[in-house]
């Protein structure tokens, strides 16, 4: 199982990153959601600061590009083997710092993936 941060994560179930965190839960992978106001999101609590994690597999982004300069430096810190950019996230230079690191990135949805088993 692929232990992962979600970044964005929300206690709204209109949003994306609340389905996000529930299916990677449901499906068996260690979740660690990440947002800005406190909450709850399938039984986990929203982390407000910036835990250490170790052992990140995926970082899977839900976070506009006009707000991840914010969240480079500690993306890049928790040394993923990926990161997933979900549709609206896209960030051309974000991707270009994670390569320079050696981390995978992807341009998909984590649903998507989750969904056809490519995750």
């Amino acid at each position: 199982m692929k232990k992962t941060l979600v970044l964005g994560a929300s206690d709204n179930p209109a949003r994306y990153s609340f389905r996000a965190t529930h299916m990677l839960k449901n499906h068996g992978h260690e979740v660690v959601p990440v947002g800005i106001r406190k909450g709850e999101v399938a039984g986990l609590p929203i982390h407000t600061d910036r835990p250490q994690e170790k052992d990140i597999d995926t970082v899977t982004l839900y976070v506009g590009p006009q707000n991840q300069p914010a969240w480079y430096d500690y993306i890049l810190d928790l040394k993923p083997k990926r990161i997933l950019f979900n549709p609206g996230t896209e960030n051309p230079e974000l991707e270009r710092l994670a390569q320079q690191r050696g981390i995978q990135t992807e341009e998909a949805c984590t649903l998507v993936l989750l969904s056809i088993g490519q995750y």
